[in-house]
């Protein structure tokens, strides 16, 4: 290193040292291992939650001042989960402290960064990184299987352990219920997985449920199918087809035994059948046509597809076998709406279809005509040349 260079590194440590004095201290030990200054301020109050699909840009450079990585010099906004150790422990603290638009300087240590072993060969062992970190966007985290936007979450505070309550659990939640800004449900309420409709429960939040750990706080945004669709909840005073938004924390659960499932596996296992995701129900449907929760997952799996006849068919099946599972009627009323906004989708489409049809075919009589008239005038100017009908004219 010549001295001009080290002249350099050392003016940008003490940049940093004097940058650090003025920064704000983000991790919950208050160690300082992950500082923040704010470049640039963003344009409102709220910040990205646990969960939260977040859209960056970043630059990194090592104390020197040398770049190791940039999102912007690859002309590429960087995407991650928060919350979900995907990234630098320093990102998963700095950039939930951030709002939309803002720009800041991270300021982390190893600890919260490579650590000891760095990140050859750019990174050495034990380096402190400076990080300028642009927030675009975030959004909450899908939870339906078919990514429709039908539910989505915001974690507002992390639930404990890895277990979460399956189909037919038994839960303690607290609620709160909107439609806009108006609160029409507010309660404790203690109910079995699949049967939310017992007491007044959405299926929006029903399958939500069994993606949450115990202890978590969420807010969760249902579109009207995940809602009360087009009937409302006239009780409630909740109108046809209002999105809702619901604040829900899971106090506790006791997990449902999956007897049948285990039944069904075991059965699997001893006619060699493997069993891989997305044809273990149908496998299971090959010894056991009636299974009531085969038909209900097969059923789930063919809405995914947009198979919604078939779906249809197996939620019908699944209450020829059990009448009150009501579960199912509300997926028959869903396949329904998918179908009627299909239909739409499709008359739309051809509708664009004919009328692009229509405007060529009309530009194509419109187009003959001009050729026709434009032979018209050739043929005209060469049976009586201009200068002669000029002359017939003259006289």
């Amino acid at each position: 290193m010549t001295t001009g260079q080290e002249q350099k590194g050392t003016e940008k440590e003490a940049q940093t040292a004097e940058l650090e004095r003025g920064a704000e201290d983000l991790t919950p030990s208050q160690d300082r291992g992950v500082l923040k200054v704010v470049k640039k301020a963003g344009i409102n109050d709220e910040t990205p939650m646990i969960g939260d699909k977040v859209f960056v840009h970043y630059t990194g450079t090592l104390l020197n001042g040398k770049i190791f990585d940039s999102s912007r010099d690859r002309n590429e906004q960087f995407v991650f989960d928060l919350g979900k150790g995907q990234v630098l422990k320093a990102w998963d603290l700095g950039v939930a402290s951030m709002k939309k638009g803002e720009i800041c300087q991270l300021i982390c240590k190893p600890n919260y960064a490579y650590g000891a072993a760095g990140s050859p060969p750019k990174v050495p062992p034990n380096s402190t990184l400076l990080f300028e970190v642009e927030l675009i966007d975030f959004k909450g985290e899908d939870l339906t299987d078919c990514e429709d936007g039908g539910i989505i979450r915001r974690i507002k505070k992390k639930g404990h352990g890895y277990s979460t309550p399956n189909e037919g659990a038994t839960v303690e939640v607290y609620i709160e219920g909107r439609s806009g800004a108006v609160l029409f449900d507010q309660r404790e309420v203690k109910f079995v997985v699949g049967e939310g409709e017992d007491q007044d429960i959405p299926i929006g939040v029903d399958k939500a449920l069994e993606k949450m750990q115990r202890g978590e706080h969420c807010i969760l945004h249902l579109m009207p199918e995940y809602g009360f669709g087009g009937l409302g909840k006239p009780g409630f005073n909740v109108p046809p087809n209002a999105e809702l938004d619901y604040e829900v924390l899971l106090k506790n659960f006791d997990k449902a035994k999956e007897s049948w499932e285990m039944n069904i596996q075991e059965k699997l296992e001893r006619a060699a059948i493997v069993k891989e995701k997305g044809t273990f129900y149908f496998k299971a449907l090959e010894i056991d046509r009636a299974n009531e929760k085969a038909l209900y997952r097969r059923g789930e799996a063919r809405l995914c597809v947009n198979e919604f006849d078939l779906a249809k068919a197996d939620f019908q099946k699944v209450l020829q076998v059990n009448p009150e599972n009501k579960a199912a009627r509300i997926q028959i009323v869903l396949c329904q709406n998918r179908m009627k906004e299909h239909h739409a989708r499709n008359k739309k489409i051809y509708a664009n279809m004919f009328k692009k049809f229509a405007d060529r075919d009309s530009k194509g009589e419109t187009s003959k005509s001009s050729r026709q008239k434009e032979r018209n005038i050739f043929k005209e100017v060469e049976e009586d040349p201009p200068e002669e009908k000029k002359a017939r004219e003259a006289e």
